[in-house]
């Protein structure tokens, strides 16, 4: 397979929270090694957080603070997205831990729940009501 995305990484306050955060939509997601990393004076920790053929590269800053982002207004990630079989139960399950969404957006062909989290990193789950590529895709909704 040609052009797979394998994993990305992101750098966030407290590995943790975003692992709790992770898994509370993804349960079966499973941290697959991590630990700390010297570097001269300092050190940061970090996992990879995902399945045997896609993970999340988590680590926390070595200087950490925390500064004020607001997605599409500066550079960086806007959001990160995943397919997921049922939009309504990511929510139900995001909103009972106490997270809460950021917008609903649905289409013929497709329903987008965007869930931000305490690193302000706004994650996209996306349920696909077609199997046609071009209804799918239609950009004109």
């Amino acid at each position: 397979m040609d052009g797979q995305l394998e994993h990305t990484n992101i750098t966030v306050v407290d590995t943790d929270r975003t692992i709790e955060f992770l898994t509370t939509a993804f349960p079966h997601f499973r941290v697959r090694g991590g630990g700390g990393t010297e570097h001269g004076t300092w050190q940061k920790k970090w996992c990879h957080l995902g399945t045997d053929d896609f993970y999340i590269a988590i680590e926390e800053p070595t200087i950490a603070k925390k500064t004020p982002r607001q997605a599409t207004e500066q550079t960086g990630i806007n959001h990160v997205g995943f397919v997921v079989d049922d939009a309504d139960e990511i929510q139900r399950k995001m909103e009972a831990a106490g997270y809460k969404n950021s917008m609903v957006d649905e289409s013929p062909s497709r329903k987008r729940l965007y869930v931000t989290d305490a690193d302000a990193i706004t994650w996209e789950f996306v349920e696909y009501l077609s199997d046609d590529p071009a209804e799918r895709n239609d950009y004109s909704l």
